[in-house]
C-alpha cells in the first residue's frame, strides 16, 4: 500500500517508526520546525526526526487548504492517508484523495474524549481504562466511525508512560486496521452520539496545586502533567514544579497548607488528605528526590513548613 502519513509529536513518530516497518510511506507531512524550550533556534518535530533517519520526503506546509498544495499531495497517489496527532484539521478536498480514506489513530476509547488532549482528559477524569481507536476521518471534530481499539489500565501511570503505552497500542491496531481495509472486510461501529465527551486543550496554569483540593485530584494532575503543562506550586515559598507523587499512607496527618518532611519523605497537606511528592524541579534547578529538596529547608525538617498555589 502506498501510505501518506501526517504527524507531529513523539506519539505519532513512535506509530511512524513501527508503520514504515510494515508500509511503503511515500512521505510524511508534519508540522514546520518550531522554536521549543528555552533555545532561540528551531528544532524540528519528532516525526520529521524520525521520517528523515529512514530516507522518508519531508513536507512540512502550513496549510493544507491552499490548492497546490492538495494537488501535490494527490501526486503522490496515495491508497491512504494515516494520520496521528497532526496539529491540523483535513479539509475535505484531502480526505477525499486517497480510495481507502483517511485513518486516524486517535488516544482515546471513542467516543469517549473527542478532542485535543485524550490522554489528559482522561486521567484528570480518573479513567480507569484508557486506550486508542482507528476512526475514519471526516469534516467534524473526531465525530467519524472507529474500527480496531486497544486499552490498558491507567493503574498509576503519568501522561508521559501512557503516551508511550499507547503509541505502541496505536500502531498495532493501525497496523491491523490497513489489513482489513486491504482486504476490504474493515468493520465500522458508529459513535453513540449520547456518549461524547469532548477533551479541551489544557489551560495554562490549569494543573498547578490547590492546597483545597481533593488529595485525588491533586495527584490526577501530577499524573496529567508535562513539561508544555506543569504542576506547579510553592513549598516554603521556593516555587516548585511537581514531577511525581502519590497519595500518602492514611497515617500521616497534615493540615491544609502544611508541608513536612517526615522520615525523609516530603508530603503536602490537602483538604482531606497529604499528598507524598517524590520529585521535583526547583525553579531554575535540575529535577531532584523531594527528599534532597526538603532536606535543605529548616522548616519542613522543623514540620513548620507551608505550602501554597504557585
Amino acid at each position: 500500500m502506498r501510505i501518506v502519513f501526517m504527524g507531529t509529536p513523539s506519539f505519532a513518530a513512535d506509530i511512524l517508526d513501527e508503520l514504515a516497518e510494515c508500509h511503503e510511506v511515500v512521505a510524511v507531512y508534519t508540522r514546520p520546525d518550531a522554536v521549543r524550550g528555552r533555545g532561540k533556534s528551531l528544532v524540528p518535530s519528532p516525526v520529521k526526526v524520525v521520517a528523515e533517519s529512514r530516507g522518508i520526503e519531508v513536507r512540512t506546509p502550513r496549510t493544507l487548504r491552499d490548492a497546490d498544495e492538495q494537488a501535490g499531495l494527490a501526486a503522490l497517489r496515495p491508497d491512504v492517508i494515516c494520520v496521528a496527532a497532526y496539529g491540523a484539521l483535513l479539509p475535505k478536498e484531502v480526505l477525499d484523495i486517497p480510495p481507502l480514506g483517511c485513518l486516524n489513530v486517535h488516544g482515546s476509547l471513542l467516543p469517549r474524549w473527542r478532542g485535543a488532549a485524550p490522554i489528559e482528559r482522561a486521567l484528570l477524569a480518573g479513567d480507569e481504562e484508557i486506550g486508542v481507536c482507528i476512526m475514519a476521518m471526516e469534516e467534524g471534530l473526531d465525530t467519524g466511525d472507529f474500527c480496531v481499539c486497544r486499552s490498558v489500565p491507567a493503574a498509576d501511570m503519568n501522561a508521559a508512560q501512557l503516551t508511550s503505552e499507547l503509541a505502541a497500542l496505536g500502531a498495532s491496531a493501525l497496523i491491523t486496521a490497513l489489513a482489513q481495509a486491504e482486504a476490504g472486510n474493515v468493520r465500522w461501529v458508529a459513535q453513540d452520539e449520547s456518549l461524547v465527551t469532548y477533551a479541551e486543550k489544557l489551560a495554562k496554569g490549569e494543573l498547578n496545586l490547590d492546597s483545597a483540593e481533593p488529595t485525588l485530584q491533586a495527584w490526577r494532575k501530577v499524573r496529567a502533567s508535562s513539561e508544555a503543562h506543569p504542576s506547579k506550586c510553592a513549598i516554603a515559598g521556593k516555587p516548585v514544579t511537581v514531577l511525581g507523587a502519590k497519595p500518602a499512607d492514611s497515617d500521616v496527618s497534615l493540615a491544609e497548607g502544611e508541608a513536612a518532611l517526615i522520615a525523609k519523605r516530603l508530603y503536602l497537606g490537602f483538604a482531606d488528605g497529604a499528598l507524598e511528592v517524590t520529585e521535583l524541579k526547583p525553579d531554575g534547578k535540575k529535577a531532584m528526590e523531594a527528599k534532597a529538596f526538603a532536606a535543605g529547608v529548616p522548616a519542613l525538617r522543623n514540620r513548620e513548613g507551608v505550602w501554597s498555589r504557585a
